[in-house]
C-alpha cells in the first residue's frame, strides 16, 4: 500500500477547511433569509445603492434596541450655505416623521474641526442610540467615529469623507461622479479644447476635494485648460466676487466649471452684470438657479446632490436600531440633469434657496421658502 503523503494531508485540511468556512457562510445566509433580513430591502434615498464591489454588511440584530430612540447629528456646518441648511431641515423632518424617534439631537460645529470633535463627544456623553456625522474634513470626525464605536453607538457617515472605515454605514454622493457629471459636460460642449474657469467649494471639505478630482477625471485626455481657480465655499457673495476677480483679470474664456449652484447663479449675474453673454456653466438643482437657466436659456447640466441625505442618515440609523441589516457603504451616483427635468422642479411660489429634489413636505417647503406672506 502506497505510504500517505504529508503533502496530500495538508492539502485535505485545507480543503475540510474551505468546505466548513463555506458552510459557516451558508449558514450566516441561511439565518439572515429565515429572519427576513437583507440589506438591500432597506431603501434610504431615490438613487442611493449599494457600493459595488464592497460586500461587507451588519449583522441581523446587531444593533437593535427597544424604542423611543434618541438620535444626535454632527452637522460640520448648518448655516455653511443654503443646502447645507436644507439638509439639517431634511433629517430632523425624518426624525420628526418616524414616531419611535424620541429625541433628535442636531449640534452645528459651525465649520470648526475642534467645535466637530467636542460635539461628538458630547453625543455619546449623552447615550445617545445612534450618531450621524457630516465630517468637516477627512479627519475631523475619525476620532469620535472610533469612540462612539467602542462605546456601542451605531455611527453614520454622509456628505464627507473619513479617513477610518470604524464607522457603521457610509453613505456618499456626489464627490467624483459630481464633479465629473459637470467636467463631461463642458468637455463635450467645448470640443475638447479650450479654456475654463474653475469655482471649487469650501477648502479642505472632503466634497470640495472629490468633485475637483472629478473634475480632472474629465479633462483628461484633452486640450482644455483651466486659466482661473478660486475657492467661493459654495456661496453667493463669495462665489460672486470670485468670478468678478476672473471676469476683470481676463473676461475671455469658454466655459465655467462651478461646483455649487449658489456659485453659478453668482456667476451668471457678473455676466449680466457687466453686458457680456454667459458661457456653458456647470450648475446643481438649485430653484435660483433653475429659474435663472430657464428664463436665459444658458448651456448648463444639473448635477444631482439631493439634500434628502440628511434624511437618509436617519432612516439609516433607525434601521440600525429597527435591528436591520445594511451595507457597509452606498453611493448616491445620479445622472445630470436637462432643461427639460429642471422645468419640471422649478416652483416660482418658492425662493431661490430651495433645493431639488427634497423630501420636506409642502407644509415646510412653505414654512421656510415660501414667498407668498
Amino acid at each position: 500500500m502506497k505510504a500517505a503523503n504529508p503533502g496530500d494531508t495538508n492539502k485535505m485540511s485545507k480543503f475540510k477547511l474551505a468546505v466548513s468556512a463555506r458552510g459557516a457562510l451558508l449558514a450566516v445566509g441561511l439565518m439572515a433569509a429565515a429572519l427576513g433580513v437583507h440589506a438591500q430591502d432597506v431603501k434610504l434615498m431615490d438613487g442611493v445603492t449599494p457600493r459595488p464591489g464592497d460586500t461587507r454588511t451588519t449583522k441581523p440584530n446587531e444593533f437593535k434596541k427597544n424604542g423611543p430612540w434618541k438620535i444626535g447629528m454632527s452637522h460640520f456646518g448648518v448655516n455653511a450655505n443654503t443646502w447645507t441648511v436644507q439638509m439639517a431641515h431634511e433629517a430632523e423632518n425624518a426624525a420628526k416623521k418616524d414616531p419611535r424617534v424620541s429625541k433628535f439631537i442636531l449640534l452645528d460645529a459651525n465649520i470648526n474641526q475642534s467645535k466637530q470633535v467636542a460635539d461628538i463627544e458630547d453625543l455619546i456623553a449623552q447615550k445617545v442610540d445612534a450618531i450621524i456625522v457630516t465630517p468637516l474634513t477627512p479627519t475631523s470626525a475619525d476620532a469620535g467615529i472610533k469612540k462612539a464605536i467602542a462605546a456601542g453607538i451605531p455611527v453614520i457617515v454622509h456628505t464627507g469623507l473619513t479617513e477610518t472605515d470604524s464607522y457603521t454605514v457610509d453613505i456618499q454622493g456626489g464627490g467624483e461622479h459630481f464633479g465629473k457629471v459637470m467636467g463631461d459636460f463642458l468637455v463635450k460642449k467645448l470640443g475638447g479644447k479650450g479654456s475654463i474657469w474653475v469655482l471649487r467649494g469650501l477648502p479642505a471639505h472632503p466634497e470640495d476635494i472629490n468633485r475637483y478630482k472629478g473634475l480632472q477625471k474629465a479633462l483628461e485626455g484633452t486640450q482644455i485648460k483651466i486659466v482661473a481657480e478660486d475657492h467661493g465655499k459654495w456661496q453667493y457673495d463669495n462665489g460672486k466676487k470670485v468670478c468678478e476677480t476672473f471676469y476683470l483679470n481676463n473676461p475671455k474664456v469658454d466655459g465655467i466649471w462651478s461646483s455649487g449652484a449658489d456659485m453659478t447663479r453668482a456667476c451668471i449675474d457678473v455676466f449680466k452684470q457687466f453686458g457680456a453673454k454667459v458661457p456653458p456653466i456647470t450648475g446643481e438643482g438649485n430653484n435660483g438657479f433653475f429659474g435663472q437657466w430657464i428664463s436665459t436659456g444658458i448651456d448648463s447640466v444639473s448635477a444631482e446632490y439631493s439634500p434628502a441625505q440628511g434624511a437618509a442618515g436617519v432612516r439609516a440609523a433607525t434601521a440600525l436600531l429597527d435591528g436591520k441589516v445594511l451595507n457597509k457603504r452606498y453611493v448616491y451616483d445620479p445622472e445630470g440633469w436637462d432643461l427639460a427635468k429642471v422645468k419640471k422642479y422649478y416652483r416660482s411660489d418658492l425662493s431661490a434657496n430651495v433645493w431639488w429634489p427634497t423630501e420636506l413636505p409642502e407644509s415646510d417647503l412653505q414654512k421656510y421658502y415660501g414667498t407668498k406672506k
